[in-house]
């Protein structure tokens, strides 16, 4: 081949890689997404705490009723009121698969907006006798709690706890006992229960995670129902499908899933009702 021959040729590949480019251009290269933790950071999950009242800055439907994420726990007393209509359901137990869910925080929020929403008596009783935390989030420095009425016979009224929120008392865990499990098993529990009944209008029971401990299925089993948190990009399927069988082993009504770190354009916390999906 000529010379010629060949610069016509080199000229006209370069040609036609020109018009490829032109009419289907590569694109640049996407940039990489930081981890999940870092793109949360920049979302407002976490309201500002104001004032000195020492609450925790994750209880956002206490220092902001009117932020979006309240609304959705707004939406999910609105889904147990309508539950509610057919069945009657005074203790609902708060559960999740593992620890890290966001499981009590979903309680403590829950529970603040039933009492400043409903003209009713709201108590929640922070069930986790190995660790819970309900107190610290709400800044309460309790003398006795579940776990003394357990051992020790404690009467119930001493280990209430006034909250900074109308219509809303505390029963905080108590010291760490040595047989968690057995004291949630108990007749003293049984009868525990069935008193508060007697003298509040609704219980949310904060429970332990699922699959780690046998705590939180003997609470769901006594508990009229249980909502189940499930963490998003976490918790893997299996692992929920586990705790969700330990659940019905124990003949747990699981009236709801609330799922939380969301990514989408609805905010951290979404609500089905196994009522509408019993299958999914």
């Amino acid at each position: 081949m000529s010379r010629i021959s060949e610069a016509l040729s080199k000229a006209a590949e370069e040609n036609k890689a020109q018009v490829k480019e032109d009419v289907f251009p590569v694109p640049p290269p996407r940039p990489k997404k930081p981890p999940l933790e870092e793109r949360l950071k920049d979302r407002s999950y976490v309201a500002k705490a104001t004032g000195d009242s020492g609450i925790d800055p994750r209880v956002v439907t206490y220092f902001d009723p009117g932020a979006i994420i309240s609304e959705q726990y707004r939406s999910l007393r609105t889904n147990l009121l309508l539950n509610n209509l057919s069945k009657s359901q005074k203790t609902i137990a708060v559960c999740s698969s593992l620890q890290g869910e966001g499981k009590t925080v979903t309680s403590v929020n829950l529970a603040i907006t039933l009492a400043r929403d409903l003209d009713k008596t709201i108590l929640l009783v922070d069930c986790d006798l190995r660790g819970g935390i309900v107190h610290q989030l709400l800044a309460l420095n309790p003398a006795a709690g579940l776990s003394d009425i357990l051992t020790n016979g404690a009467e119930l009224e001493s280990a209430f706890c006034r909250t900074r929120i109308n219509n809303l008392t505390v029963l905080p865990r108590g010291g760490i006992p040595h047989n968690p499990s057995e004291l949630l098993n108990s007749k003293k529990m049984k009868r525990a229960l069935e008193e508060l009944k007697s003298k509040f209008d609704y219980i949310i029971l904060d429970s332990p995670p699922i699959v780690p401990l046998t705590d939180a299925c003997i609470l769901g089993s006594q508990a009229d129902g249980v909502i189940f948190i499930v963490r998003a990009h976490r918790t893997p399927r299996r692992v929920v499908k586990q705790a969700q069988n330990m659940l019905e082993r124990v003949h747990a009504k699981i009236i709801g899933f609330v799922l939380t770190q969301t990514e989408n354009q609805i905010p951290e916390y979404t609500y089905r009702n196994t009522q509408e999906s019993p299958n999914g």
